[in-house]
Parts: structure tokens; C-alpha cells; sequence
């Protein structure tokens, strides 16, 4: 038996989100369609509503629902630290954590020239003017861990340094409270090669 086109339709919108594959869009279109009608028309009305209602910031790129986000427009925040990420939830994270109390810069993504990502494309033109009209005394490079990741860590920090600018990598390695005969062998590298002196 085969779907009628608008269930289909939902089922297809369904599994265009992450981690979602066709028999969990399925049952999740199923089940808002059998048994929550009011949560999707209410998740219906939220979708809309965000996407009329959200864009980025003209500072730091995040998600926002202003032309200057929260963290931008907050006077207590050092504008001399900016900590360069890949995403809007990279941001949302560290500021989960706490004890930052700098600015961001968001990249769109990181590069990646099979994926057609280049500098350009993930906004490294905008991070060096943002870096030059706030007077940064040090970038934080905050990219993921991954090869390209490092790639685009080193790339901005090639075309940071001759400006005189302090440049630093987030630590990678052993997470708190882990055993080193758990972590993997790669992580362990880096955290050993990575090390810090103790004061």
C-alpha cells in the first residue's frame, strides 16, 4: 500500500531533518497524523514562525532573532577574544559550559574543496574584517577536531599571525574524568602532543 501524496509529502519533509531515515520519518508522521494533531499544528506554527522570524547576526553570524544578537549587544562581553566556531550550536554549547566571556565569529561550515567550500564560502573574508574592526587581541580557533577542522584551524591561523594577532587552538584529548586505558589511541596522541606545563 502506498502513501497518499500528502502523507507522503510530510513523511519526505520528515526525513530531510539529521539522523532521520524512512521508517522513523514514518512513524513520526504517522503518529503526529494519528494521535497529536494539535502538537503538529503547533510544531507547524513554530516551524513557520522561525523561519520568518530567524536569521543570523550581522556581527558574529550565530542564529538570531535581531540584527545584533544577545551575546554581540551585551556590553560585559570582551570584545578583544573572539572565538572562531562552525556553527550556531557550537556557540549555544560553549555557552552551555560557561567561563567564556568573549565574542564569536561563526563560519559556515568548514573548508572543504570536494564539497565546493572554500574560504569564501564559509566566511573567512568577514572573520578577518571583523577581526580588524574590533581590534582582536586573540582568536580562539574553535573548529571540530576532524581533518578539515584542523585544515581551516590552520588556514585562519596562516593569515592571522603576520597581523599580529595572538592566536590559539582549543585543547583536544582526555575528557574529565576519563581513563586513559578507555580513550582511543588517536585521542591520546593528541592530548600527549597537545600537553601543557604544569605550574
Amino acid at each position: 500500500m502506498s502513501f497518499s501524496p500528502l502523507i507522503r509529502r510530510l513523511i519526505d519533509g520528515l526525513r530531510g531533518l539529521p539522523g532521520v531515515g524512512p521508517k522513523t520519518a514514518q512513524r513520526m508522521a504517522l503518529h503526529l497524523l494519528e494521535r497529536d494533531r494539535d502538537v503538529a499544528r503547533h510544531l507547524a506554527e513554530a516551524l513557520s514562525a522561525a523561519m520568518d522570524g530567524v536569521g543570523y547576526c550581522s556581527r558574529c553570524r550565530t542564529l538570531s532573532e535581531h540584527d545584533i544578537c544577545a551575546i554581540c549587544s551585551d556590553p560585559r562581553r570582551d570584545s578583544s577574544l573572539l572565538c572562531v566556531l562552525q556553527s550556531p550550536a557550537d556557540v549555544w554549547a560553549v555557552e552551555q559550559a560557561g567561563g567564556f566571556v568573549g565574542r564569536y565569529f561563526v563560519l559556515k561550515g568548514q573548508l572543504s574543496p570536494i564539497d565546493g567550500l572554500g574560504p569564501e564560502e564559509i566566511g573567512i573574508p568577514a572573520l578577518l574584517q571583523a577581526v580588524e574592526r574590533a581590534e582582536v587581541a586573540e582568536v580562539i580557533l574553535a573548529t571540530n577536531p576532524t581533518v578539515e577542522g584542523e585544515a581551516t584551524a590552520h588556514y585562519i591561523a596562516n593569515l592571522l599571525k603576520p597581523r599580529g594577532i595572538k592566536v590559539s587552538r582549543i585543547a583536544h584529548g582526555v575528557p574529565l574524568g576519563g581513563e586513559l586505558e578507555y580513550i582511543d589511541g588517536g585521542t591520546l596522541a593528541h592530548a600527549l602532543a597537545g600537553r601543557t606545563p604544569i605550574l
